[in-house]
């Protein structure tokens, strides 16, 4: 039976809607005291509320999606009713009972189930996600869409890859678009502790979403609207690696107002994913504190704020080559300098951000509501060199500047949209002009005595000290002056610290202007559902683009069979990333910087934005009440795709630019809701990230070897990954629950792994290549003992450790890796058949008692976490062109009390 559309007594704000109505017997005598509960049986959303002296109940800031609306009241027969929000007019349903029995039970079918959206997406409620082991707890949101969402490739601290893209995700935050970066080392996130529940998008995305769109995670935060009883909680926890966790939120408000309010705070021995499975250097703190203001105006207008303020600061985790580094103490520009130990590096990072979103709603007549709201967020990332900066010389052509970075993003936007329905039309028009300030302050220096050196060896060496190639001849030594065919810069003298040279400064800036218009109509034609769309986007940042951007998705529903076929196409505009952007677009145009950042000849300079042709489809099937299986294959087409390169060992990163990719691939979902207190999920996926060069723009990579133009498989490509998850409940009244997560990730590409024999020139382990008494080696000599023991290579069945030294050179036939997939020789192909990281099964488990004391209004709670409980060891990635070397945790235990009022 469906929902009759009236005004409604208030109106969420942001990205949901309200149910409201009243309850009444078949006379039209309200009923007050009865009970009203909304639930979606997949998404796991459940609340329940009593009608009040009038009968009326209210349910705000609800999520679009279907719901069942089941009442009961004494003396009365039940109720159960279907209500499907797809827009954020306000839905009033009433509800009539008659008098018969009180007991009630909702029966599931195939119609709850499935949605006939074209756009296949994944809905996550608090409800479940609540009890759900998070690896990360200081990217807390990014593990939850890591674990609960198909087409997700895990990288480290806290990054996650949508469908074959590096990174290009977006969040919707009560309607609030933020399209940079929200991993650790980007950005602080909003603390999982003020979700409500998410949705996110992984099909085509329709015409309201711009930006980075691979995926989209539509985030509905907690209110205080309609609590009229103060409820909250307090936590704290200690666990593995000394770390301290607390939270409190309160939610409180009326029927015309509410406010909710969170902070929390960390402290852990393991802030970021370290380049060592031991763990050391790796300290960080972060708090979180956010707060939602509701307001009802008067029975049309509502009025919203989202505010919130965040800092982390964290050491960049050293490995064992960053201890005791041994560089340049005297005579640096002499014959003879001095060597001797600058101490252990330490870097660090501080980011600050804080934001501000207003919003407000009208409600127009029955069936329109407009929106219009406005923000401002701000990073801060200061990043800190050593007070040695000499220290920051890392292992040989890993790192050999020092950088110090100050730098910020300021966003500040306004946007707007108009949703009307009537009859078998859901109409919406809307638009968002954002400007994004950027301010770059960099320092840089060379720190190694061998990376721009004015003398060379016989053998081409580079030679320590020298302040100018005439002086090589006097002491043996050959000039490296480019007059005759050297690589020594001149221009970089001045900034070499190791010959008594200062930093380099630089000053980027710019303000990137974006402007989004879009139109669409949800169309209801039988069993067929129309979406169709066409986007305007117009961006103006250091380079200039214009985008038409059509969108259309069409389902068709075979109810008898439960079943709904779907299909979707979007063309997208593909911007580049903010971070560092100018530096990354005017450095290799720089000649200072250029060979600071490694650039190479033919990479262009600006970033230029490109375009995205992405087909998707797939099916949802439901089986019996008790499972539904969703899943769509994927075709995706980028002209300019968007990647980052890494400065060394550092968290600086720039975005770079490839000429074009292809990726294919698939994800499905699979749901079991809630059946005799079990609920479990299970996503899987397998999408290729095939890139194409030459690099483009942007410093740092490389582009193809002598100039070959063949496809490669990007540092984020993985074959497959899965996750199951499992959640019961024992069947007694305020019984303990557990919840296991099962983890499965065939790995991604490893980076500089070495390997014999290539079937491409793009390899980067085709100078490995080496001949051993007349047999097929590998040359291992441009690998530290340390970064041999990371990929934890083998050798005839010798471990490389750093006792031992290493290898610095093997046998083909005979090097193995219990982390990394080496191909095998001569088998190996930067498309076909890459260096990977090794399989890894990860479980994670927790186990918990919400109400220890069976208490009434006051509750204590307590939760035993365990991530990795099997302790693997086990890699992320290895020297790849983003992220460099990190291993995923080892175990971690984590004990939590909580008091519930």
């Amino acid at each position: 039976m469906g929902a009759a559309i009236i005004p409604a007594a208030a109106q969420s704000a942001g990205n949901s809607a309200t149910i409201s109505g009243t309850v009444a017997d078949s006379t039209g005598a309200a009923i007050p005291g009865a009970a009203v509960i909304i639930e979606n049986p997949v998404s796991g959303y459940s609340r329940k509320t009593t009608t009040d002296t009038s009968g009326h109940y209210q349910f705000a800031n609800v999520p679009l999606n279907p719901y069942s609306l089941v009442t009961t009241a004494s003396g009365f027969s039940g109720s159960h009713k279907d209500v499907k929000l797809d827009s954020f007019v306000p839905v009033t349903a009433n509800i009539t009972l008659t008098i018969g029995s009180t007991n009630t039970t909702v029966e599931v079918d195939a119609g709850d189930l499935t949605e006939s959206d074209p756009t296949f997406h994944t809905d996550v409620d608090r409800g479940l996600f609540n009890k759900l082991p998070l690896e990360s707890q200081s990217s807390g949101l990014s593990s939850l869409v890591t674990l609960a969402s198909p087409g997700v490739s895990a990288d480290s601290n806290g990054l996650f890859h949508g469908l074959g893209d590096h990174a290009s995700n977006s969040f919707s935050i009560d309607g609030q678009s933020i399209t940079d970066q929200q991993s650790k080392v980007f950005s602080n996130q909003l603390p999982v502790n003020a979700v409500q529940s998410i949705e996110v998008i992984s099909g085509a995305p329709p015409a309201e979403y711009g930006g980075k769109t691979s995926l989209v995670i539509d985030v509905t935060t907690r209110s205080g609207l309609g609590v009229n009883k103060p409820t909250g909680s307090v936590t704290a926890s200690y666990g593995s690696f000394g770390s301290t966790n607390g939270t409190f939120d309160i939610s409180y408000g009326g029927p015309k107002w509410g406010n909710f309010f969170e902070i929390d705070a960390l402290n852990t021995g393991r802030f970021l994913d370290p380049p060592e499975f031991t763990v050391f250097h790796d300290k960080g703190n972060e708090y979180n504190i956010f707060d939602r203001v509701d307001r009802q105006l008067t029975s049309a207008d509502s009025v919203h704020i989202n505010f919130s303020v965040s800092r982390s600061w964290f050491q960049t985790p050293n490995d064992y080559d960053n201890l005791n580094v041994q560089n340049v103490i005297s005579g640096g520009a002499t014959p003879n300098p001095v060597f001797g130990s600058v101490g252990n590096a330490d870097q660090r990072s501080q980011i600050l951000t804080y934001n501000i979103a207003p919003g407000y709603t009208r409600t127009i007549g029955a069936s329109a509501v407009f929106n219009f709201g406005a923000y401002v967020r701000r990073d801060a990332y200061n990043y800190y060199p050593s007070n040695n900066p000499l220290a920051d010389k890392s292992a040989p052509n890993l790192q050999n500047q020092s950088i110090g970075q100050a730098r910020s993003l300021t966003n500040a936007a306004v946007h707007s949209d108009f949703s009307y329905t009537h009859g078998i039309n859901s109409f919406k028009i809307g638009g968002l002009y954002s400007q994004t300030f950027l301010r770059e302050n960099d320092t840089l220096g060379v720190v190694s005595a061998f990376f721009n050196a004015p003398c060379v060896d016989a053998t081409g060496a580079a030679v320590a000290g020298f302040s100018d190639p005439s002086q090589c001849a006097n002491y043996g030594y050959v000039s490296n002056d480019p007059s005759v065919g050297g690589t020594f810069n001149p221009v970089l003298l001045p900034y070499d610290l190791t010959r008594g040279g200062g930093e380099y400064n630089f000053l980027g800036r710019t303000d990137v202007k974006e402007l989004g218009l879009y139109v669409e109509d949800n169309i209801k034609a039988g069993n067929w559902l129309f979406n169709l769309g066409i986007r305007g986007d117009l961006y103006n940042g250091l380079t200039v683009q214009r985008q038409a951007e059509p969108r259309v998705g069409l389902s068709y529903t075979i109810k008898q069979s439960g079943t709904v076929l779907r299909a979707s196409y979007a063309r997208t505009l593909e911007t580049p990333f903010n971070e560092n952007l100018v530096l990354s677009s005017v450095g290799c145009g720089n000649d200072v910087l250029a060979p600071l950042l490694l650039c190479t000849s033919g990479v262009g300079t600006t970033l230029q934005p490109g375009f995205r042709n992405e087909f998707h489809a797939g099916l949802q099937q439901a089986f019996g009440k008790h499972l539904v299986f969703s899943g769509d294959y994927i075709w995706k087409y980028t002209h300019n795709a968007f990647d980052f390169s890494v400065l060394g060992n550092t968290p600086i990163t720039f975005p770079i630019d490839w000429h074009n990719s292809k990726i294919p691939g698939f994800d499905l979902r699979v749901d079991v809701p809630n059946y005799h207190n079990l609920t479990a999920y299970v996503v899987m996926s397998s999408v290729a990230a095939r890139f194409f060069p030459p690099q483009v723009s942007g410093a740092g990579a490389t582009v193809a070897a002598g100039g070959a133009l063949y496809p490669f498989r990007i540092d984020h490509d993985e074959r497959y990954n899965e996750t199951t998850h499992v959640q019961y409940t024992l069947p007694v009244k305020r019984a303990p629950w557990v919840a296991v997560n099962w983890r499965y990730d065939s790995g991604l590409v490893a980076g500089s792994a070495p390997c014999y024999g290539v079937t491409d020139p793009n390899s980067l382990c085709g100078p490995d290549s080496i001949l051993i008494n007349g047999q097929p080696g590998i040359n291992l000599s441009g690998l530290t003992a340390d970064e041999q023991f990371q990929a934890g290579l083998i050798c005839n069945g010798v471990h490389a450790t750093l006792a031992n030294g290493g290898f610095t050179q093997c046998l083909a036939s005979q090097l193995t890796s219990r982390l990394i997939n080496i191909p095998a020789p001569g088998t190996e192909d930067d498309d076909k058949n890459p260096p990977r990281i090794a399989p890894r099964n990860l479980f994670d488990a927790s186990i918990g008692d919400d109400d220890l004391f069976k208490g009434d209004r006051y509750k204590w709670s307590l939760r035993l976490t365990g991530v990795n409980i099997l302790n693997k060891y086990a890699l992320y990635n290895f020297l790849s062109t983003f992220s460099g070397t990190h291993y995923v945790t080892p175990r971690a235990l984590t004990a939590e009390v909580g008091f519930h009022f």
